[in-house]
């Protein structure tokens, strides 16, 4: 029988085996790598950064940790970092060791508040991404659903107020309503 060896949690990790390896050859990230071409992010991020005083983080890093957030639906940029520090296949898509520092969350924020503020070049790296994407059949940009419900916070658990809340449907709602009951009734099923 298996059991469970508790102590083998402190010793050190011994392979021969390298982060290539270990990331299976199907996963997102290595069909990503292979068809995202992310030289963009240095030729419009150059200007940014400069040449004197300490190094800043690779651009390409700070692009491909907001890009993981999404495509494995994590929260946040917080969230992202602490799942890198554990995922082999999020730091290989990153470039980065198992023993090598992954920045804080907060350097993603400063470079979106710093760095790329006053500026487009966020939004032209994106759209070179997304359009590269699509290219390779990753996205088909034909439709996009979101559900966006606004709550008003209350914090004050003893005060608050009774509200009585409009439901509006909207135009774009009736829209895609009017497309699904036509779909349906073209393959013979009820509205």
């Amino acid at each position: 029988m298996y059991r469970a060896h508790i102590a083998k949690r402190h010793e050190p990790i011994r392979t021969d085996a390298s982060l290539d390896q270990l990331v299976p050859k199907d996963h997102l990230v290595r069909k990503l790598d292979r068809h995202i071409d992310f030289s963009i992010v240095h030729r419009l991020c150059a200007p940014l950064y400069s040449n004197t005083g300490q190094p800043g983080i690779d651009p390409e890093i700070l692009i491909k940790i907001i890009l993981l957030g999404p495509l494995f639906n994590i929260r946040s940029v917080r969230q992202t970092i602490k799942e890198i520090e554990t995922n082999l296949a999020y730091r290989w898509f990153l470039g980065l060791g198992m023993d090598e520092k992954i920045p804080d969350h907060s350097t993603i924020s400063q470079a979106y508040r710093r760095r790329f503020a006053g500026t487009d070049v966020f939004r032209q790296i994106f759209e070179d991404i997304v359009g590269q994407a699509e290219a390779h059949g990753f996205i088909s940009g034909r439709i996009l659903i979101t559900d966006s419900t606004h709550i008003r916070a209350n914090a004050n658990k003893k005060k608050f107020d009774k509200v009585e809340v409009e439901q509006v449907v909207g135009d774009v709602e009736d829209e895609l309503l009017g497309r699904v009951n036509e779909e349906r009734a073209k393959r013979g099923k009820k509205h």
